[in-house]
C-alpha cells in the first residue's frame, strides 16, 4: 500500500465535485468561488491558461478561503511555487512531468499528474503520487478503460480523478465508481455565464452536479 492520501485530498473526496474553470477576469475569480459554494461545490482547478490565474487564485484564496483552491495545467516547474504562493492548496496536470513532479515535492505541494496508459500510471508512481488525474476521460474510452487500466494498481491503493467529456448524463456513474476520488467538472462555470456574471446560473448548475453525487460539501 502507497502512504496516506494526504488531508486536502481526502477534503476533495469529500467533496465529490471539482469545478475544474479558466477565467479571462480576475474579477470574475471570488463571485465565481461564492457561487460555486452556494450550489454545494467546495473545491474547484483554476486553470494557468489565462493571464488572470494567479491574481484569480490570489483573491480567492484571500476572499473564499473556505474554498478548496486548486491551480490546473501547471506545466513547468517554475509556475508550483507561484500556484502555492497566489493561495493554491494542491497542484494538477495534463500529463506527468518529473520536473513538475519533484518541484511540487520539494515545496510539499500536493499534486495530481495526469494519467492515460498505465507508463503514465507506473511515471507518476516513482514520484509517490496517489491521486491522478485521468484525462481525457471519455476520448480515451471513460469508466471501462479505466477500471482495465487502474487494474493492476487497485492494491496500491490509487484513486483517479476523471476529466474530459465527463457530464451531467454520465456524472453519477463516474462518481460511484470505486476508483474515482471526485468527478473534475469543467461544464460548472461555462464561458457565456462568466462573461454575463450569472452568478446564479453558476449556483444551479453546481447544486444540480452536488444533488447528483451526494457530495457532502464543505
Amino acid at each position: 500500500m502507497m502512504d496516506r492520501m494526504h488531508p486536502v485530498f481526502e477534503r476533495l473526496g469529500e467533496s465529490r465535485v471539482v469545478a475544474v474553470v479558466m477565467i479571462e477576469d480576475e474579477e470574475h475569480a471570488v463571485p465565481l468561488a461564492r457561487a460555486l459554494l452556494a450550489g454545494g461545490v467546495s473545491a474547484m482547478e483554476l486553470t494557468l491558461r489565462s493571464d488572470g490565474a494567479l491574481e484569480g487564485m490570489k483573491r480567492i484564496g484571500s476572499e473564499v478561503p473556505e474554498m478548496i483552491l486548486g491551480a490546473g495545467t501547471v506545466l513547468h516547474e517554475d509556475q508550483v511555487p507561484a500556484v502555492r504562493a497566489a493561495g493554491a492548496v494542491f497542484g494538477v496536470a495534463p500529463g506527468t512531468n518529473p520536473r513538475v513532479l519533484a518541484a511540487a515535492q520539494e515545496i510539499g505541494l500536493p499534486f495530481a499528474p495526469g494519467i492515460a496508459t498505465p507508463s503514465d500510471i507506473e511515471l507518476a508512481l516513482e514520484s509517490g503520487c496517489n491521486v491522478l488525474k485521468f484525462f481525457p476521460a471519455e476520448g480515451m474510452g471513460g469508466l471501462e478503460y479505466l477500471a482495465s487500466i487502474a487494474a493492476p494498481y487497485r492494491h496500491l491503493g490509487l484513486r483517479y480523478i476523471p476529466l474530459g467529456g465527463v457530464h451531467e448524463g454520465n456524472l453519477t456513474a463516474y462518481a460511484t465508481s470505486p476508483d474515482i476520488l471526485a468527478v473534475g467538472g469543467s461544464w460548472l462555470a461555462p464561458k457565456a455565464l462568466l462573461n454575463a456574471g450569472d452568478w446564479s446560473g453558476v449556483e444551479a448548475l453546481a447544486r444540480r452536479a452536488a444533488e447528483l453525487v451526494g457530495g457532502t460539501g464543505d
